[in-house]
């Protein structure tokens, strides 16, 4: 139990405690974060290991994050989107950019791939496309290749088939 009444639980499921990649950035401003944590806990002392918590070491309330994040949408002046909805984003966002969904569906802690898929079926369209897009690029691509090889080539062949197939074609 932490100092102030909160209990510290595990989560619901295997998937609630994961290991994911993180980008560059966000590692660099959690390094960042936790060597000024480290400085204000040796002025204070120690109460725990925690990355997120108040100045005082202590463990922030459960609603301390989205009290802040509706603070922060506030001052920023961007319409009010739920902190859930991050999430959303997020996801969605990995789906556009072209990433697995196994690695969106591991990310998110989905159960299985199918559940990302249908969550997120409002992206696929714009996936579809991309893919046809990038289809139509390697068929131009092997077909202009084929055609600068092969153009004389093919010409002669088909105008012998052509001509073979008509000395021997009886209406």
């Amino acid at each position: 139990m932490a100092a102030n009444g909160l209990r510290f639980k595990q989560p619901k499921s295997n998937r609630g405690r994961r290991a994911i990649s993180l980008p560059q950035l966000a590692v660099e401003e959690l390094i960042s974060h936790r060597n000024s944590q480290m400085q204000e806990r040796l002025r204070l002392g120690a109460l725990n290991d925690l990355v997120f918590c108040r100045e005082d070491g202590k463990p922030w309330e459960p609603d301390a994050v989205t009290r802040g994040y509706f603070k922060l949408i506030k001052r920023c002046e961007v319409t009010q989107v739920r902190f859930h909805d991050l999430r959303h984003s997020h996801a969605t966002q990995l789906l556009k950019q072209g990433v697995n969904p196994k690695a969106v569906s591991e990310r998110l802690g989905h159960s299985t791939v199918g559940m990302t898929l249908d969550t997120y079926s409002h992206v696929l369209p714009d996936i579809q496309e991309e893919a046809a897009n990038k289809v139509d690029n390697v068929l131009r691509t092997a077909l202009g290749n084929y055609r600068e090889r092969y153009a004389y080539g093919a010409s002669v062949l088909q105008h012998w088939c052509l001509s073979n197939h008509a000395l021997h074609f009886k209406p």
